[in-house]
């Protein structure tokens, strides 16, 4: 149980619970011990150096890893009681852009949790995926095969995808990599409009500087938890050298952001 800090005495179930979750490759811990509660209707991000397990974090809960030991729950229940809630935006790197495929088809695949693999989109579906487009500002390239687009266009469009699926809790992993800076505005405007419609939003991100712009909660994260809450109490200089191990230029920039947010 959360307390909803915005309003005072209210308790809200967490979007995520995860309980002693370790995974291991090759016999070779990549998360230990990771306990953890993340809070619907918020815009998290999860960070920390490379190698720190957090792709796999995100994996773990959405079931695409075994767990060594552990369990997860998404709104108070095992992900295959709550799946048609969550929506997933992978890695860029990992997708095969190569695909023969428009931008609206790889859209309308966001529709198949509602449609199940037997029944064929209907109107409403390719109405609900051009409006998603349109949410991302790709209406214009829905036509277009995804290998002809640029990487920011192609994180739009799984961006869309995710849109299309209308659900509850959203997963991303480092949705902003390898984009320009007015794609990530632009996508960071989505996210809080997600928000706003009273999503949850948990991602993977790398730049330290814009946690406490984008985010109102962060997750630390080095194999281990080191910190987890809102970004104003748990993203401080002591906790960032607990997660990057003194990493002196990546803490002193983020350092510089957390006092530029704190005015």
């Amino acid at each position: 149980m959360i307390i909803d800090r915005s309003h005072p005495g209210v308790t809200t179930e967490p979007a995520v619970e995860v309980h002693d979750c370790t995974v291991a490759y090759d016999r070779r811990p990549v998360l230990w011990d990771v306990d953890l509660l993340l809070p619907p209707r918020r815009l998290i991000a999860i960070v920390g150096p490379n190698g720190a397990g957090k792709s796999t974090l995100l994996k773990a809960i959405l079931g695409l890893v075994p767990l060594a030991s552990g369990k997860v729950e998404v709104f108070g229940k095992p992900l295959r009681q709550a799946r048609h809630l969550v929506g997933y935006v992978p890695q860029r790197e990992s997708v095969d852009w190569d695909f023969p495929v428009s931008a609206l088809d790889v859209v309308l695949m966001g529709r198949y949790g509602r449609l199940g693999w037997v029944r064929r989109p209907g109107s409403a579906d390719r109405r609900a995926a051009r409006e998603a487009l349109e949410k991302v500002g790709m209406s214009a390239c829905a036509d277009r095969q995804i290998s002809q687009l640029s990487g920011g266009q192609q994180q739009r469009v799984f961006l869309a995808r995710a849109l299309a699926q209308d659900a509850s809790l959203y997963f991303m992993d480092e949705p902003f990599a390898g984009v320009d800076a007015a794609t990530e505005k632009a996508m960071v405007t989505v996210l809080r409009g997600l928000r706003e419609g009273g999503r949850t939003v948990v991602a993977v991100h790398h730049d330290l500087q814009t946690v406490p712009e984008y985010f109102d909660h962060v997750v630390l994260l080095n194999m281990r938890l080191v910190a987890a809450g809102p970004v104003g109490e748990a993203f401080t200089p002591a906790n960032l050298h607990k997660t990057y191990g003194g990493r002196l230029t990546i803490l002193d920039e983020a350092a510089e952001a957390v006092r530029r947010a704190r005015g």
